[in-house]
């Protein structure tokens, strides 16, 4: 075993999880912080319209993003699974086809991206003012889709063997151009929503090379080379298995923020840019426990592969703890610290005041959110797919529906609207740890 990579089938679960988690942690925030730094840059430098652009392209940015992150899933658990059953001629088999899918995923992503931007912008109700700075944006941001998806494709197989530190070290480096170029395109050349776009998709491609470039120099199982790159029907079956449910539910469950974006879109544009500022915490912390979950699927794939079948309920109690804690962590700095947070974003008062609302309402609700999360990650690992996504879909998507046509209808004041989502997570927590629980007593 190689020094960067975790042992997941032997010694201490608590800190092979927590090691194997931390340098994951940093790397999903550097991503969230490209995101983070285009709206920083443009809030700060480029005014309140600028920063609503780019705002208003989040929901569907997470949409696109969810349908990489759902086949990147299906690459760690297979790859996982196969590498602790060690089949080495299997994970062989799975790496190069599985760069062949991740391709098609994000060049379609960017066609689609590309063609109907402003139609997107427009269902969803942006204002006038938003619209077309806000499709310069998307369009120029979703032609990194392609690099984003190939990072994935090589993050999730670093991952499955347990190597969480060098993706860690290529998205630091993307991240630093990622922050130098908006500052350069912004504030020197006065490119505003289009130069925190192109800063981004050149970082994208940046942190794509670096991982690919690493995966065709490894002396293991997992080594890309290219002349055998081979689309193979029974790996691409395996992987799309878990992959096009997760993605579906990425999907969908976005579809879902686009209804309250579309609601949110109702109210003064000063709403819609304080939701926007928001709105970076939610990704910053959902992507911090995010770590936990992926850790949570790798761990429990290798433990099912090698049939070390009490180390799998084990794996998931200790995630959901960590990320349990972390999501009570932060929401409490986010509550302390809310104001000083979103004047990172903007130095409007009205906005800040409209963002405290949004985040007064997730900070106190992240902590919940682990128990619903956790254990869709763990029943992926145990390679089931489809009953998680179908919970998902019934307890937020559904649900929230519901509950803006219902609710929010009644009350339509923007707290109403906000607290969809903690009541929607409690819903869907107790129906997901069920199914987990149902499928982990048959493997006993």
């Amino acid at each position: 075993m190689a020094k960067r990579e975790i042992d997941m089938l032997n010694g201490s679960m608590w800190r092979s999880i927590f090691l194997f988690s931390i340098p994951l942690m940093f790397s999903n925030v550097l991503q969230v912080l490209f995101n983070m730094s285009d709206v920083m840059v443009v809030g700060r430098f480029a005014g309140p319209i600028a920063l609503g652009c780019v705002g208003s392209t989040t929901t569907i940015v997470q949409l696109f993003m969810g349908v990489m992150f759902g086949l990147a899933t299906g690459i760690n658990a297979i790859v996982a699974f196969h590498i602790g059953a060690r089949e080495g001629d299997m994970v062989r088999r799975a790496v190069h086809s599985a760069i062949i899918i991740s391709l098609i995923f994000g060049v379609s992503i960017s066609v689609i991206g590309l063609s109907l931007s402003r139609s997107f912008l427009s269902a969803l109700n942006t204002k006038d003012e938003l619209i077309h700075g806000a499709t310069l944006y998307l369009s120029v941001y979703l032609l990194g889709a392609p690099a984003l998806s190939l990072y994935n494709y090589g993050n999730a197989i670093l991952s499955a063997v347990g190597d969480t530190k060098r993706p860690l070290v290529y998205l630091s480096i993307s991240g630093v151009v990622n922050i130098l170029l908006n500052l350069l395109f912004v504030i020197v050349f006065e490119l505003s929503v289009l130069g925190v776009a192109l800063a981004s998709v050149i970082s994208q491609y940046l942190s794509a090379f670096m991982v690919i470039r690493h995966l065709t120099r490894v002396d293991s199982d997992y080594k890309l080379q290219f002349k055998s790159i081979k689309y193979d029907k029974v790996l691409a079956h395996e992987i799309l298995r878990i992959a096009i449910p997760t993605s579906c539910q990425y999907v969908l469950f976005s579809l879902s923020n686009l209804f309250v974006q579309y609601s949110i879109n109702y109210f003064d544009h000063r709403v819609v840019e304080g939701s926007a500022a928001a709105g970076n915490a939610d990704n910053l912390v959902y992507d911090v426990m995010a770590a936990f979950y992926t850790a949570c699927t790798s761990f429990i794939a290798q433990n099912l592969g090698a049939r070390k079948i009490k180390r799998i309920k084990k794996a998931y109690l200790i995630t959901l703890s960590y990320s349990f804690i972390l999501g009570f962590v932060f929401g409490g700095l986010l509550l302390i610290f809310r104001v000083p947070f979103l004047s990172l974003f903007t130095t409007d008062s009205d906005v800040i005041y409209f963002g405290e609302m949004k985040l007064f309402v997730m900070a106190s609700s992240y902590a919940i959110s682990a128990f619903m999360d956790n254990a869709a990650a763990a029943s992926r690992g145990l390679g089931k797919s489809v009953g998680p996504t179908v919970i998902i879909v019934l307890g937020t998507i559904v649900f929230r529906i519901l509950w803006i046509y219902t609710i929010f209808a009644h009350f339509h004041t923007i707290y109403s609207l906000y607290l969809l989502y903690p009541a929607s997570w409690i819903f869907t927590a107790v129906a997901a740890n069920i199914y987990f629980f149902l499928n982990y007593k048959r493997l006993v």
